[in-house]
């Protein structure tokens, strides 16, 4: 049996389920760095986005079920939107980081600024989740 990775609450947004884009440009990667470190401090439990576009059968009801998501893509392609959309996953928060003014390049000497920002960016846009989906626990099948 596959052990548990139900996240523990740190916060009262500790519960918030973290899907990022994890592309081969600056954005994605600064997207899986916020998303490592936000699921790290208790902000959320990063979770497999690659599982969701694999459409296995876990991953997709638990990532239906979770009342309270982010999903962050790195620019306007949106990857990890086509991924949620596609396996009829509900978009509840999102965010691309282009959007920010971060411009996508191939340069992947992260900043720690940078990072940061995209932190507090992912954090504002889970500000209207609802307050009682944050309570609730967030697990991985």
């Amino acid at each position: 049996m596959a052990e548990s990775c139900c996240a523990t609450a740190k916060s009262s947004a500790g519960n918030v389920m973290i899907l990022s884009c994890s592309g081969g440009s600056n954005v994605g990667q600064l997207a899986n760095q916020a998303a490592v470190e936000l699921t790290r401090e208790g902000f959320g439990k990063m979770f497999c986005l690659a599982g969701i576009g694999g459409h296995l059968s876990g991953f997709v009801q638990s990532a239906r079920d979770v009342p309270a998501m982010v999903a962050v893509d790195g620019c306007s392609v949106g990857c990890a939107k086509a991924i949620l959309e596609h396996a009829e996953v509900p978009l509840k928060a999102y965010l691309v980081l282009t959007d920010l003014g971060i411009e996508k390049n191939k340069k992947f000497d992260l900043e720690r600024g940078t990072i940061d920002a995209v932190k507090d960016a992912v954090k504002k846009a889970c500000k209207d989740l609802p307050t009682e989906a944050l309570s609730q626990e967030v697990c991985c099948s």
